[in-house]
């Protein structure tokens, strides 16, 4: 049975931004989400968040410098069936991400299922 993937309002609002400055970033996000509905799960779990988070690097086609200067995915598997990409940041403009900041989208993700 294929994974479900949602996307967290946030995830959708950078993804509008990120756009604008790199146009083929669907490209890019749609190889991770076959991906998901595959039943696989790229990327690095995150520790100590208190949920099943991973952090997936992407490349960025429009910026060729391949996945060290890409795209940041963090996407939350909140069922076996069911994962929900929570933000997406450009590695070349942002560091990283809290911890505190991901538990509150996973915990924001929780509360949009009910």
């Amino acid at each position: 049975m294929p994974t479900r993937v949602d996307t967290h309002p946030r995830f959708r609002k950078r993804t509008r931004r990120l756009r604008r400055r790199f146009p083929s970033i669907h490209i890019d996000i749609r190889a991770l989400i076959l991906r998901l509905r595959n039943n696989e799960r790229p990327g690095q779990l995150v520790p100590r968040v208190g949920y099943t988070v991973y952090k997936v690097r992407l490349p960025n086609r429009a910026a060729r410098r391949g996945k060290s200067g890409g795209f940041r995915v963090i996407y939350y598997v909140q069922f076996s069936d069911a994962v929900t990409l929570l933000t997406i940041y450009s590695k070349t403009e942002e560091t990283d991400i809290s911890l505190r900041e991901i538990q509150q989208l996973a915990q924001e993700a929780d509360e949009l299922m009910t």
